[in-house]
C-alpha cells in the first residue's frame, strides 16, 4: 500500500510540474504557468475530437519558443528549417512538428498550447495544457497533458 501512495505522489508531481521546454543540449528551461500567463493569448473556436466545439484559449506556440529564445520570422531559413519541435506529454504520446507550421509569417494557422476551454481551466484528463490546431482535420497532435517541448536538429 506505501508503495502505492508513493507512485500516486510521485505521478501527482510530475503533472503538477513546470512545462519543459529543452533547446538542443542547452540546459532545460523551466517554464511556470505564470510565465505562459504573461505572453500574448488567443482564442480559437475548435472541435474536438468528439466534434464538440468549444472556445481554446492559450499562447501560440512560436510565443513559448520565443520566450526560450529561439527565433522566427526573417532568420527562420538556412540551416534553421533543418529544425524541429517535438511536443511530449505526460503519458509519453509525442508530436511533431516543423518550424514554419509555427511561425505566423509563414501560415495563418496557429497551433496554441491552451490553458482553458470554455473560458474555464482545462479538465484533469485534458491538461493543465494542452496542445489544439484547429484546422486539422484530425486530432493526432492535439497533445494532452503536454509536459515537454523540445526543439531538435535534423542530422
Amino acid at each position: 500500500m506505501r508503495t502505492l501512495f508513493i507512485l500516486l505522489a510521485f505521478c501527482f508531481q510530475i503533472h503538477a510540474a513546470d512545462l519543459i521546454v529543452q533547446i538542443g543540449t542547452d540546459k532545460p528551461l523551466a517554464v511556470k504557468m505564470t510565465d505562459l500567463e504573461l505572453l500574448p493569448h488567443q482564442t480559437v473556436k475548435a472541435a474536438d475530437h468528439a466534434g464538440k466545439e468549444a472556445s481554446w484559449t492559450g499562447v501560440p506556440l512560436y510565443q513559448v519558443l520565443q520566450f526560450a529564445g529561439i527565433s522566427f520570422g526573417d532568420s527562420l531559413r538556412g540551416p534553421a528549417l533543418a529544425q524541429y519541435v517535438v511536443i511530449t506529454a505526460t503519458d509519453g504520446y509525442k508530436a511533431v512538428f516543423a518550424l514554419p507550421e509555427l511561425d505566423p509569417r509563414s501560415t495563418d494557422d496557429p497551433v496554441l498550447l491552451c490553458e482553458t476551454m470554455n473560458d474555464a481551466p482545462l479538465p484533469a484528463d485534458l491538461g493543465p495544457l494542452r496542445l489544439v490546431i484547429p484546422k486539422e482535420k484530425r486530432h493526432f497532435r492535439w497533445v494532452r497533458n503536454v509536459a515537454k517541448i523540445e526543439l531538435r536538429k535534423v542530422e
